[in-house]
């Protein structure tokens, strides 16, 4: 709420990027174009790292970066509270998002575990009208402090 009683209203951005690698710098980038403004250093340091880690899982891990013309669709939602991050992909009939704890010799496998460690809170969800999934995940503008 504004000190004259209106409502807050979210600001929201959408943007489309080809499922390849090249599109992981390039949603970075048009998200911190978005989100410097609104955002304290850290908090957009956590935003993008994680953005970049769920757009890298769309590329890698579904039929967006392994068919020709697949896409990835980020959302993005900044409010009062913080910004919500939605990534939209074609989704995978072989593999489904998933946490995996890294071993300290792993070479990857670490985007949704930092994803859990980090985000407030974050989930995925499939499509039942049409192929596809989405990951997302929220920041708090000023996560709480530790004791």
């Amino acid at each position: 709420m504004r000190p004259d009683g209106r409502a807050v209203r979210a600001r929201v951005w959408r943007r489309e990027f080809p499922g390849r690698v090249s599109s992981v710098p390039a949603a970075r980038a048009w998200a911190r174009d978005l989100l410097a403004v609104r955002l304290a250093p850290g908090v957009l340091d956590d935003v993008l790292l994680l953005l970049s880690e769920v757009v890298t899982n769309a590329v890698t891990h579904s039929d967006s970066g392994r068919t020709t013309g697949g896409r990835v669709t980020v959302h993005l939602a900044h409010g009062p509270e913080g910004v919500h991050v939605e990534v939209t992909d074609d989704g995978s009939a072989t593999s489904a998002p998933a946490v995996h704890v890294p071993r300290t010799d792993d070479d990857g496998g670490r985007g949704l575990w930092l994803v859990a460690l980090l985000a407030t809170a974050w989930g995925a969800s499939g499509h039942d009208d049409e192929a596809g999934r989405s990951v997302w995940f929220e920041m708090l503008r000023d996560p709480p402090r530790g004791p």
